[in-house]
């Protein structure tokens, strides 16, 4: 299992199930710089939420995701590895691997999608909250454009989530060290690191998770 892929629509606080794995001895952390980090206080409180590479169009990275399936397996790749110089299994978000989840489980069937998904008001309310286009990393503002248009890829992002989650087999796990397990990778060693979905008003779902450890 090279790459874990993880996608979720703006909002759907897909950057907190991730923070919460990332720690994991088992993942490569190669791709975190400073600027690579954005803090928001959306919570109440001034907290680290995104941290290391996202891909997406008009993003640092991945900016021809919107088009992947027509790419080789070798191109993608090329790009899912370009932010990383180091060991361990990578990390690969992007918000329009909602549309694309069949073409990612037919070339690497040996990686696990995480789906994470909320309610379309409850993702656009939370994005705004959290700085909307005044987000320092990523940078939304070349695909999503504006609140109009934001709203409109979040429906359809959500909705080629919850058709893939409706019709592929996974497993849902209730917290991030449930995540983990179905992952097969460590707990992140400082106990801080673990999110209970329900109290976050969260869904996440697995697919093509390998066997626990």
């Amino acid at each position: 299992m090279k790459y874990i892929f993880v996608a979720g629509a703006p909002g759907s606080k897909w950057s907190s199930v991730i923070k919460n794995i990332y720690y994991s001895a088992d993942i490569d952390r190669s791709d975190f710089t400073h600027a690579r980090t954005y803090y928001h206080d959306a919570s109440g409180h001034l907290d680290l939420m995104h941290l290391g590479s996202y891909f997406d169009p008009g993003m640092e990275f991945g900016d021809w995701f919107n088009c992947i399936n027509e790419y080789s397996q070798e191109e993608c790749e090329q790009e899912f590895d370009r932010p990383f110089s180091g060991r361990g299994i990578r990390i690969i978000r992007s918000h329009v691997f909602a549309h694309h989840i069949d073409f990612l489980r037919r070339n690497w069937p040996d990686c696990p999608i995480i789906l994470v998904h909320r309610a379309d008001d409850a993702c656009l309310g939370w994005w705004v909250r959290c700085g909307h286009f005044d987000i320092t990393y990523p940078d939304y503002s070349a695909y999503y454009k504006n609140l109009r248009v934001m709203a409109e890829r979040i429906d359809r992002q959500n909705g080629d989530i919850s058709m893939a989650w409706r019709n592929l087999p996974g497993m849902e796990p209730a917290n991030s060290h449930e995540l983990c397990d179905l992952l097969g990778i460590a707990c992140p060693t400082d106990t801080s690191y673990k999110q209970i979905y329900e109290y976050h008003d969260v869904s996440v779902k697995v697919l093509g998770a390998p066997d626990a450890k």
